[in-house]
């Protein structure tokens, strides 16, 4: 009988925080509803947390970022803080992501918005984070030691489907609806340094930060923000939250003006992580079937005996050409936008040409995704936000191994919804510039890549 193992990575790893709270008055309109423009004060802190992986000191590393931050307007604003980063730490590029939580309420980070009220705070603030983020990072290398990141699944019914149907418009909106599936696999990953003391931990889970909607007038990380007080009041190390593959996810209790109600939310995942890290086996120890008793029933002995965690690092970016639905130029939206007057209006037609503007005029357009392999782990980067199918799919195919699908990574080109809800009137196909049947094309693709990449080291891929 084969023994149990927990996907695990053996290596040098790192984990250091740092705080990237804006100034109270810069500009913040996130929603098109909003009738304000700037925020009053702050719920909670915004953080930055670097993840460190290496195979040896002279190894070249694997870089995980993690930003409490919305989305990217403008892919150059994206580069100027993801390719300064690179530039001064030397790294390569394939081994480096940077993903956004997607909170809803953060700050602007584009610097078009600079005749906004409070525009004139975005570029230093941009500043800050750019600095703020080499600094983390540093700090990251300096504290790694040689540890232990071992995998488990657990789950949590926070994420509901969003896509809600709504008969008496005839409709899509975006709510939730108890009755359509959501994913609620929660993967947890746990740091243990090799003299057994818990190092930090990594939280991956599909959920659209949107506690708190367009009347909320303070700064706040959602509900990752009461989660990771929670997770590390009881492990004592640091909390890295990784957004799934949330396109259609959300919570029911949404769009609120008073924080608590992301409190909650986030102590809902909170105590779902918590259950998960006390399911999981020690790092560094597997199951095996020692002996069978005789009784009433044969009962079956398992022990925990050590086990050696798997040390293999492999990065690569996949570029997929993915094709583009027809679409208005860009002088086109700006004209609508010249001659409306709605303020929801003029703000989505403002969305509408960024995303314009980072996929270009032509039919196809080529979308890097970021594969990577860290012992039994597969991670996917993907700068778009798909729906839950690219992790199901992924995980389904994988099922031995830990799958960390992270979306608004290394920037952001719009949503992925699956092919069947191409012919619906629905938010997430009206926003996207991909056309019907991207996300199973960056799907099939990233399969094929992560076995080619697992084949690259046997004991990675058995």
């Amino acid at each position: 009988m084969p023994d149990f193992r927990q996907p695990s990575f053996h290596g040098l790893i790192g984990i250091a925080r740092e705080e990237i709270t804006p100034p109270v008055g810069i500009y913040a309109r996130n929603w098109g509803a909003s009738e304000h423009d700037i925020v009053d004060d702050v719920h909670r802190p915004l953080t930055a947390t670097a993840v460190t992986m290496r195979t040896s000191p002279d190894a070249s590393p694997l870089v995980l970022l993690s930003l409490d931050l919305g989305w990217w307007r403008r892919k150059e604003d994206e580069w100027f803080i993801r390719g300064h980063l690179i530039e001064q730490l030397n790294l390569d590029s394939a081994r480096v992501i940077v993903a956004l939580t997607n909170t809803h309420s953060g700050p602007s980070t584009c610097l078009e918005d600079a005749d906004k009220p409070g525009g004139n705070l975005i570029r230093p603030y941009l500043n800050l984070i750019r600095d703020n983020v080499v600094r983390v990072v540093r700090e990251a290398f300096r504290n790694a030691k040689p540890a232990t990141l071992a995998w488990s699944y657990g789950r949590c019914r926070l994420a509901k489907n969003r896509d809600q149907w709504v008969p008496e418009r005839n409709c899509f909106v975006a709510g939730f609806d108890e009755r359509s599936p959501a994913d609620p696999v929660l993967l947890v990953g746990l740091i243990v340094s090799d003299e057994g003391k818990t190092i930090g931990t990594i939280v991956n889970y599909a959920c659209a930060p949107t506690s708190l909607g367009w009347q909320n007038r303070v700064i706040s990380p959602d509900y990752i923000g009461s989660m990771r007080e929670l997770v590390e009041g009881e492990t004592h190390g640091l909390c890295m939250f990784l957004q799934g593959a949330s396109g259609e996810m959300a919570p029911r209790d949404q769009y609120a003006s008073d924080p608590e109600v992301a409190d909650r939310n986030g102590r809902e995942l909170g105590y779902a992580v918590l259950s998960t890290l006390q399911s999981m086996m020690p790092p560094g120890f597997k199951m095996h079937h020692s002996e069978t008793i005789r009784s009433d029933a044969d009962l079956a002995i398992w022990d925990y005996v050590e086990d050696s965690a798997a040390k293999n690092v492999e990065a690569t970016i996949h570029t997929v050409e993915v094709p583009l639905k027809a679409m208005p130029s860009v002088a086109e939206v700006e004209e609508q936008m010249r001659l409306s007057e709605d303020r929801t209006m003029i703000e989505r037609l403002r969305r509408e040409r960024h995303v314009l503007r980072t996929v270009g005029n032509e039919e196809t357009v080529r979308v890097p995704v970021w594969l990577w392999t860290a012992g039994d782990a597969l991670i996917i980067g993907c700068p778009g936000q798909p729906y839950s199918l690219l992790q199901r799919h992924l995980r389904l195919h994988f099922v031995e191994k830990a799958v960390v699908a992270i979306s608004i990574a290394n920037g952001w080109y719009g949503f992925l919804p699956p092919r069947e809800l191409y012919d619906k009137e629905i938010y997430t196909v009206h926003e996207t510039p991909f056309a019907k049947g991207s996300l199973e094309f960056m799907i099939h693709g990233s399969l094929s890549q992560f076995e080619r990449l697992c084949k690259l080291n046997p004991a990675v891929y058995a």
